[in-house]
């Protein structure tokens, strides 16, 4: 699958590991790379639910039509789908699961 991005920085910290360390820490950017990794490999949503570790999920409200896996307790990489058949992933963002 082809993965998207929405900003610079996003992709800059995909494709530079010590970039994604300084922006958000060791633990999430690690994982943040890492989770975009599954999405690439995966043949569809069904791979990601079966991944329990991931809690993908579709998001409600404002952000319906987008779906997000954790990253760590709080932070989560919310993305979008482009495609019926999980052929374009786009990275919107990570963020906090709830604001604080």
């Amino acid at each position: 699958m082809e993965i998207v991005f929405r900003t610079n920085k996003l992709e800059k910290c995909y494709r530079v590991n010590a970039r994604a360390l300084r922006a958000w820490g060791a633990d999430v950017g690690r994982r943040y790379i890492q989770r975009i990794n599954i999405i690439k490999w995966a043949r569809g949503m069904d791979d990601l639910y079966k991944m329990p570790e991931l809690k993908c999920h579709p998001l409600k409200g404002d952000r319906k039509g987008q779906y997000a896996v954790s990253l760590t307790g709080f932070q989560r990489l919310i993305f979008t789908l482009q495609g019926e058949r999980l052929e374009v992933a786009m990275v919107e963002e990570v963020s906090k699961h709830y604001d604080d």
